[in-house]
């Protein structure tokens, strides 16, 4: 790790300091190095910076060797960039309340085409295959695909986007180093291969509930456009789309009927002028593609399933089967059973045609 960039991330991780202050005192001192420098009596000469913060800074010091920080993180495969060097990704240097810095494994987005597919953790089958088919074909035409990894629409829209051939992006309400939701592993590995996991927050850091909003802001500010698949009225995802239309991006949502509560969000949003998505096909010419090479983007990748995947695939027929089924012709519990049916409707070869029947597509 660089000189100055063993100093950023250290003043990246005093307890208390924000982005706003941490950005303060750089651009006060000229470097994250030279705050380092600062006795506690030049620190209180800085505007925004109280007691208490001058405080944590100097005692940071005394907890944090720079070295063996740096070396750990290095060790980790863990990379940060600061918004003093020019590889910082440019659309969230303009954003209010931006970040001083993030962390991020793998690659960060190019700076090009960038779409966030956003929504309910426990959505619907038809929820699951527009994220799936929207994902897919934004890969399909080049376009790089944001979400948060969370489960349900934002896993789907990420395997979709993996699907279609294309690169992907989570960006996590925890450290980059940490799997979350742990059911993720595979994905979260899927993701790597081509795209990156982003975080503001530094590494170790667990999920709470009050990061997620945070992280939400950064979904919508690396993107050019955010998608809602199904949100009810109060959402997170709901709360991406307040972050997009603040940075200026467009939003779109996909409809729903009138008395489904996961429709009521998007719904709202269109009425209140979101774009609304009536195909995938459509979308992209909304966008300005032809709307051809997306829906088949990835029929080249080679798909392997695993033993155990093989053995529920092989049970469909012709006829739609339930869990209770599949158990009794594979000797594999409910939950294993449960969870394999989510990878295969992943990948693309299984969907649920209603409430625990699901079919070979």
């Amino acid at each position: 790790m660089e000189e100055e960039l063993k100093y950023r991330y250290w003043i990246k991780s005093v307890p208390g300091i924000g982005n706003k202050k941490q950005k303060k005192l750089v651009e006060y001192c000229g470097s994250a190095k030279e705050v380092y420098r600062l006795t506690e009596k030049q620190l209180l000469s800085v505007q925004g910076i109280g007691k208490r913060d001058a405080a944590q800074i100097i005692d940071s010091k005394k907890n944090w060797i720079l070295e063996k920080e740096a070396e750990l993180l290095t060790k980790k495969g863990i990379r940060m960039v600061s918004m003093e060097e020019e590889s910082f990704p440019e659309k969230l240097l303009n954003i209010p309340g931006g970040p001083y810095a993030i962390f991020y494994k793998g690659n960060l987005p190019e700076p090009k085409k960038t779409g966030a597919i956003v929504g309910a953790r426990s959505c619907s089958a038809y929820g699951k295959t527009m994220a799936l088919n929207l994902g897919q074909c934004l890969a399909g035409e080049g376009i790089q695909v944001v979400s948060g990894m969370a489960a349900g629409i934002d896993s789907f829209g990420h395997w979709g986007a993996i699907k279609g051939g294309g690169k992907t992006f989570a960006v996590l309400g925890c450290g980059v180093d940490v799997c979350y939701p742990r059911g993720a592993l595979e994905l979260y590995e899927r993701i790597l291969e081509k795209g990156g996991i982003i975080s503001e927050y530094l590494p170790g850091t667990v999920p709470a509930p009050g990061r997620f909003p945070m992280r939400n802001r950064l979904i919508s500010a690396f993107s050019d456009f955010v998608v809602v698949v199904e949100a009810k009225e109060k959402s997170g995802s709901l709360i991406t789309a307040e972050f997009a239309l603040e940075q200026g991006r467009d939003i779109y949502a996909v409809p729903g009927r009138l008395d489904d509560m996961l429709s009521r969000g998007c719904n709202r949003l269109i009425s209140e002028g979101a774009g609304i998505i009536l195909s995938p096909e459509e979308f992209l010419l909304d966008l300005g593609f032809s709307g051809g090479s997306g829906k088949t983007g990835s029929q080249n990748e080679k798909m392997v399933l695993e033993k155990e995947e093989l053995l529920v695939y092989s049970c469909f027929g012709l006829h739609a089967k339930t869990i209770e089924e599949l158990v009794l012709h594979t000797g594999l519990s409910a939950g294993v059973v449960a969870d394999l049916l989510v990878k295969l409707m992943m990948k693309g070869i299984v969907e649920e045609e209603f409430k625990n029947r699901y079919r070979k597509v």
